[in-house]
Formats: C-alpha cells, sequence, structure tokens
C-alpha cells in the first residue's frame, strides 16, 4: 500500500495532507501558519501533523507534491527580486508594449544590437563587447537576468550566446525567453522572463525549505511541483522555470475541487489569505486560457488554467476610500499580517502599542500598524532603504520605527522588495470580532479594530461607533467584492456576453438590482446559474452570505481548507511543446528549433521533422519532470492563403503533449 503526501503552502497557512491511495481517502491533513521568514518551520510543521494524524510511517510515503500561491502572490502585490531586462534588437515602442515597462519598473534594463528577422536571419550581429560592459555595470545590484531577443523563437542563438556570457561574468541565475515560450511577440516573451526571473530566488527557497525538512525524515523520494495548468513536474525543473508555477496554488484548488466534490459544472472560488482565485469547471475539467495566464495586471506566455485572480482575501489590507461617496471601505490587493496573528508570537509589544494609540486623544497615521521582517538579501538597495532595513530586527510598530516623512516611502520599497511586511486590521481580525473565528489573539483584534474605527472621515465623523461595528462593515464588503469578481468570472465564460467588458457587466446597475431582486416599476431578478464550490480554510465563514447574494447553491466539501494540497498530489506530469515551420521562400521550408534552424524542400517533410524533434523533446522534458510511462500526442495548425486560385502556405505550427502518471517510489 502506497500513501501520498500533498503540500500546499499559501500567504497564510501551509497545509499537508496524505492520500490513501488504496481507498482513495484522505486519512490525514494538517494545517500550520506559513513561517514567510523561514519556510521550512511552517512546511515542517504541517507536514508533521499530518503524518502523525494519519498514522502512517514515513517510509509508506510514495511522492510528495507541492503547490503554492507564492508565486501569484508575489506578482499580484508587486513583489519580487530585483532583476536586469537585456533586450536584444528591441526598439523604444517594443518596451512600452505589453505592459513590460510596469512589470520592470526601477529595475535595469540593458539595450543591445542583435536579434534575428522573422525568417531566423540574424538581423544585426550581437554586441557581446556592449553586453558585457554594462553587465558589469550592473551586476552587483541585481539577483537575476531575464534575455529577451527579437525574433528569438525563430531563432534563439543570441539569446544563448548572451546567457553563457552572462553566466560566465557573473554566476547569477538567467532566464531565456525561448526557453518558456515558443510564441512570437517579443514584448510579451520579455514580460514572462522578467517575471520568471524575480521568481527564482522566491521558488529555489520553498522548494529548499520542503527538500531539507523531507531529508529530516529520511524521505527520498520525488519531490513533484504543481504548474499552473493542474500538470505536474518535478523540483529541479520547477527551480529553472519558476513562472510555471504561478497559477500553481489555483490549479491545484480546481483538481481537488473537482476530487472532492464530483460537480462537473460549477464556478470554483478559492479564498485564500492574499487572492480569490474563480474558475469555471465545465463537464469536470477546467478550460486553459488561450492568451496565457494573466495574474494581477501580467498577461503572460505560461499556459494555465483560466482563472481569474483577484488580490482579495482573508489577510487582504482595509483602507477608507475618502476619495468615493459615503467613504467606502476597501479590501486589498495587498496582503497584510493579522494583527491578531501578530499578537500570539509578539503579545507584549503588539498590546503595548495598540493600548498607547487607544490612550490618546488623537489618531495617528501609522496607529495599530506595525512592520515585521522577513529575512533575506537584498542587493541594490540604497543607503536610506539599507539603513532602515537594518532598524527592524524584530517586529516593531511603524509610528516607533519612521523618523521623518522620507523614510515612508523607503518601507513602502521595502515592502515591494518582500524584505517587510506591514501587519495592520484584516478581514481575519474583523472575523475574530465577531466571533467567527478563534485562532488567534481576540483581544487585540477588537483593540486593532477600535483604533481604525476611530479614523476621521472627510467630514469629520468616526468611521465606525465600535469595534463590532467596522468588522461587521468589513466582512460585507468582503461579501460585495467577492461577488463582483464571481460575477466578473461568470460574465466572461458566459458564451452570451461574448464581447462585452465581464468587470463593466459585473459592477452594472442592473446586475446589482438583478442580484437584490429589486421590484418597483422594472423588476429584475439575476442569479448564478452553476453551484459554487467554495474552498480555503475561511470559506465557511463567508460564502454562505456570498451565496445568498448570487441566489446560487454554495457547496462547501469536507477537507475544503486543503484542497490545494489534495489537488497536488492527484495530479499528472505532462509536458507541452509548441514549434513553427515557416517557407521563407519556393520550394524551402524551414524548422525552427531551439537549437538552430533546418531547412527542408518539401513541407510535409518538414512537418514530419518537427513533429519528431518535439516528441523526442517532449517526452525527455516529461521524464525528467517525473513522469513514467510517458504517452505523446501531436496535433498540427495550417495557416494558408488562397492566391489566384492556389494554395499558398503560410505557417504551420506543431504542439507535441507528453503526458505519464508520477514516478511513484513504492506500490
Amino acid at each position: 500500500m502506497s500513501y501520498l503526501l500533498g503540500v500546499d503552502t499559501g500567504g497564510t497557512y501551509t497545509d499537508a495532507v496524505i492520500l490513501d491511495t488504496g481507498a482513495d481517502q484522505i486519512i490525514g491533513s494538517a494545517k500550520s501558519l506559513t513561517t514567510r521568514a523561514n519556510l521550512a518551520i511552517g512546511i515542517g510543521k504541517a507536514i508533521d501533523a499530518a503524518v502523525a494524524g494519519a498514522g502512517v510511517e514515513v517510509g509508506q510515503i510514495g511522492m510528495v507534491s507541492l503547490s503554492t500561491t507564492l508565486a501569484t502572490n508575489a506578482l499580484v502585490e508587486g513583489q519580487g527580486e530585483r532583476v536586469a531586462l537585456v533586450a536584444i534588437g528591441f526598439d523604444e515602442a517594443d518596451l512600452g508594449r505589453a505592459g513590460l515597462a510596469e512589470a520592470l519598473g526601477s529595475d535595469p534594463l540593458i539595450q543591445v544590437m542583435g536579434g534575428h528577422t522573422h525568417a531566423g536571419a540574424e538581423a544585426a550581429p550581437l554586441d557581446e563587447a556592449a553586453l558585457i560592459r554594462q553587465i558589469g555595470k550592473i551586476a552587483s545590484e541585481v539577483d537575476a537576468f531575464a534575455i529577451a531577443s527579437h525574433f528569438a523563437t525563430r531563432n534563439s542563438a543570441h539569446e544563448r550566446r548572451a546567457r553563457d556570457l552572462i553566466r560566465d561574468a557573473t554566476g547569477r541565475p538567467v532566464t531565456c525567453s525561448h526557453e518558456l515560450s515558443a510564441q512570437l511577440n517579443g514584448p510579451r516573451r520579455a514580460l514572462t522572463a522578467v517575471l520568471n526571473a524575480r521568481l527564482i530566488g522566491m521558488i529555489d527557497r520553498l522548494v529548499t525549505a520542503c527538500e531539507g525538512h523531507l531529508q529530516e525524515l529520511g524521505l527520498t523520494v520525488p519531490l513533484m511541483v504543481v504548474r499552473g495548468d493542474g500538470a505536474l513536474i518535478s523540483a529541479r525543473v520547477v527551480r529553472e522555470r519558476p513562472i510555471e508555477t504561478i497559477l500553481s496554488g489555483p490549479a491545484a484548488s480546481i483538481v481537488g475541487a473537482r476530487w472532492l466534490t464530483g460537480e462537473a459544472d460549477a464556478l470554483v472560488s478559492d479564498i485564500g489569505g492574499t487572492t480569490t482565485d474563480v474558475a469555471l469547471l465545465r463537464d469536470g475539467l477546467p478550460e486553459i486560457d488561450p492568451a496565457g495566464a494573466r495574474v494581477g495586471p501580467f498577461r503572460t506566455m505560461v499556459e494555465a488554467v483560466a482563472v481569474r485572480t483577484t488580490g482579495l482575501g482573508g489577510d487582504s489590507e482595509v483602507r477608507m476610500e475618502t476619495d468615493q461617496p459615503g467613504t467606502p471601505l476597501h479590501l486589498g490587493p495587498r496582503r497584510r499580517i493579522p494583527v491578531s496573528a501578530l499578537a500570539i508570537d509578539h503579545p507584549e509589544m503588539v498590546h503595548q502599542a495598540l493600548d498607547k494609540a487607544l490612550a490618546g486623544d488623537l489618531v495617528g497615521d501609522h496607529d495599530g500598524l506595525f512592520a515585521v521582517p522577513m529575512g533575506g538579501v537584498a542587493p541594490g538597495l540604497s543607503p536610506r532603504d539599507a539603513a532602515l532595513l537594518a532598524r527592524i530586527s524584530a517586529p516593531m510598530p511603524v509610528g516607533k520605527l519612521l523618523n521623518t516623512r522620507l523614510e515612508g516611502p523607503a518601507l513602502d520599497r521595502l515592502v515591494a522588495r518582500g524584505l517587510v511586511m506591514i501587519s495592520g486590521v484584516t478581514p481575519s481580525d474583523a472575523s475574530h470580532v465577531l466571533g467567527r473565528l478563534d485562532a488567534w489573539d481576540r483581544e487585540a483584534a477588537e483593540k486593532a479594530l477600535t483604533v481604525f474605527a476611530r479614523q476621521k472621515t472627510p467630514r469629520g465623523d468616526r468611521l465606525a461607533p465600535d469595534a463590532e461595528a467596522l468588522a461587521t462593515r468589513i466582512v460585507d464588503q468582503l461579501t460585495t467584492q467577492t461577488v463582483d469578481c464571481l460575477m466578473e468570472a461568470a460574465f466572461a465564460e458566459d458564451a452570451g456576453f461574448a464581447g462585452e467588458d465581464p468587470t463593466t457587466l459585473a459592477r452594472h446597475v442592473l446586475t446589482r438590482q438583478g442580484l437584490a431582486q429589486h421590484r418597483g416599476i422594472v423588476e429584475t431578478s439575476l442569479r448564478l446559474g452553476v453551484p459554487l464550490v467554495g474552498l480555503g480554510a475561511s470559506a465557511p465563514n463567508y460564502y454562505r452570505a456570498v451565496g445568498d447574494r448570487l441566489g446560487c447553491r454554495v457547496v462547501l466539501p469536507d477537507h475544503a481548507g486543503v484542497a490545494n494540497a489534495i489537488g497536488a498530489v492527484v495530479g499528472q506530469v505532462s509536458q507541452r511543446l509548441t514549434g513553427s515551420v515557416t517557407s521563407p521562400g519556393e520550394g524551402r521550408f524551414t524548422v525552427h528549433l531551439v537549437d538552430g534552424n533546418r531547412d527542408y524542400g518539401n513541407r510535409e517533410e518538414a512537418l514530419l521533422a518537427l513533429e519528431a524533434a518535439l516528441s523526442l523533446q517532449a517526452t525527455d522534458r516529461a521524464r525528467a519532470a517525473g513522469a513514467q510511462d510517458v504517452h505523446v500526442h501531436t496535433s498540427r495548425v495550417l495557416r494558408e492563403i488562397e492566391v489566384e486560385g492556389q494554395s499558398m502556405f503560410i505557417e504551420g505550427t506543431v504542439t507535441a503533449i507528453a503526458s505519464g502518471r508520477p514516478r511513484v517510489a513504492h506500490g
């Protein structure tokens, strides 16, 4: 008999489950707070508790699989490591497209001559001297490099040469855009490479933390990681391509939802600490987003499930919208550490700061906020930022930390780098005040909400009369924003609203009044037409109200709080590769491969050669990713036009998918 161990590391909790493959049931599960400063602590506690609860011997576990929302959360919150983009043959217009400039932010940009044409011919020689010179200037300021060359998917020679030069000169991790996608659209490939490079350190620390605890247990079995499309890949592969783990958590939760509920058609919503992820199950399967995974403001070229990810969770920042009528509250997109959770580990510091704020007559800008160091190396910090970070040796009140107004922006930059987190009021604190949660320090939550409630609206009134009234408003706002993101997903997936903006439809007055079943001169009715599957530890606290608002059946399955960890162990290994054949001239057909281009005199011969090459590469990748009994499926898409009654070949795209079940050490 064999058992599988699934682990999911989220922004707030790390979950672990033990699956009995013989009985096909969960026999043990556990949750532990995610310890961002040292991920191994939270992972270890969850694994140990799940194994103990299942009553199994460690040696009986045949495979460990990991899913995570850390990569998704980092992109939604605008966090990650400092990277340099090497843009080869790109002009200024290219660099202004696809949100590339926004993603790069203040990180360094190196532009050099080079690149290729759409046919794969060299457009200009790679300026190696300029590349080496510019690398030398910024190497000490960045954690990793991303490389994107013009038409690299038609000829990757310049990206591969630049990668070798950078590795020799710096020893830093390097991401090439052609390794992540075979599609055209250079700016989006560059964006995807930048985000991948930004995540390398984070995902490496996660995998290392998990592997380290498994070694302590004496568990020498394959470690797999869930990819954004729900398939599994080996930990070694994910270290090279961490971008593939964006939407890993949502993909795992969808797989877990299907396994837990048996629902074939449903809207699946997974609420975590930082994000809410929504996807549609249709005939038991999720859709794959044909345009590439979108996370926050970024549309990548990563193949993933069609998920709408919103910066809304149980630990979302709560803020006043003073520029809106009625001074409404808004939640997210940034995560904060709940004050009630911080008070568990630092009770004296938290309560003293809150008592001091409550004793004063005036409300300070930073009352009820705490700065918490996350650890890690921070190259490229300015002297001001480095000095501020050095003062945060332990969690402390923000008001005590900041000495001048200039240090406020410095703290924001440290938060954006993931070096510091802010603790403040969250929906989780509100739920403690209302008695819906009791995991942490309720008294600290009540004090923090009382401080927050004393803030003045633009009219000079208190935001709320007391902590309970404010808590009710926060939970109501979470319900409202959850309904909005669910309706966005529903409108986006419903063919009857194709071509319409789902965001506008979800917030339209007719939608709001229809859900409220308005009865007047005009009567309106609207409801969600499929069941809602609520996942996440806090789903039972919030989703019954959401279901009432949407007028639909709500499914809250057993083990809903660890659905991601369940989904992590019930998937298959799969690798997908795409390549193209073009015709640069009559009777000439060029196959574009990673290791160079090859010309053929016959179209069918070229397509067969591409199918063979991709099948071999996909099989090798699937085996390297941890698969056995690999099967390959290939497909073609041909683009042709008619000229004077004759068909003319433009381009052929071949896709090879190699899949198999993951290797298991036992059974």
